[in-house]
């Protein structure tokens, strides 16, 4: 059965599987945390980027992350109660449903919940994502940003190559009409996506959310 392609995070604990002994490696590597760290925890991410979780992997740097296949990590923390390393741990396991990642850690729940709730980071949108508002751009020299900063002429032929249609005049990139780049809640095309970026919208918010979490001293969920 060939791998599921999974979203890549680098310099953090990585659990894609590797045959038999990546797999055997990565149940080894979850069981020791288990026996290591006080809590565990499922959590989500909007808007992933490897740069902003290396951010919040520093700012917990006493804590572990893992990613990669849900099964092989379900696995070694016991998907049955029979199965379960420690109380009602297979709980943990069953929460490890989609693109999730787990966290162990010996910081109290509320160090966790206040380092997750104070970190967001704003992103330029992915194609396939919705766009959080309206972008339309005035017709005149075409600019970006708060401070209406003209293109460079020679972005014109990329703009155009984009669905712009733009003109170059007197060393100006304009449009003769105004130009819609997304509607609220629009689906983005790749080609929207690269406007975004291009015109310096980061409308896209990195949030890491809690899904589930275990306590090891009483075994609470």
């Amino acid at each position: 059965m060939p791998k599921a392609k999974r979203s890549q995070v680098v310099s953090l604990t990585k659990t894609k599987s590797k045959g038999k002994a990546g797999r055997r490696e990565v149940i080894d590597k979850v069981s020791d945390a288990v026996k290591t760290y006080d809590s565990a925890w499922v959590f989500s991410v909007d808007n992933m980027r490897n740069q902003y979780l290396k951010q919040v992997r520093s700012k917990m740097g006493t804590s572990r992350f893992f990613f990669g296949s849900n099964k092989v990590m379900a696995k070694a923390l016991g998907n049955t109660p029979e199965e379960e390393l420690k109380d009602n741990l297979h709980k943990i396991a069953q929460a490890l449903v989609g693109d999730v990642g787990l966290l162990f850690t010996n910081l109290s729940s509320e160090d966790v919940v206040r380092e997750f709730e104070e970190f967001e980071a704003s992103s330029y949108p992915r194609s396939g994502t919705r766009a959080e508002y309206r972008v339309a751009i005035a017709p005149g020299e075409v600019v970006r940003g708060f401070t209406k900063e003209p293109f460079p002429s020679n972005m014109e032929p990329a703009l155009r190559k984009l669905g712009m249609p733009t003109l170059l005049k007197q060393g100006k990139i304009v449009l003769d009409n105004e130009y819609v780049i997304c509607e609220e809640n629009d689906t983005l095309t790749p080609d929207q996506a690269h406007l975004l970026k291009h015109f310096w919208e980061k409308m896209a918010t990195f949030k890491i959310k809690l899904v589930a979490h275990w306590n090891k001293a009483d075994g609470n969920f």
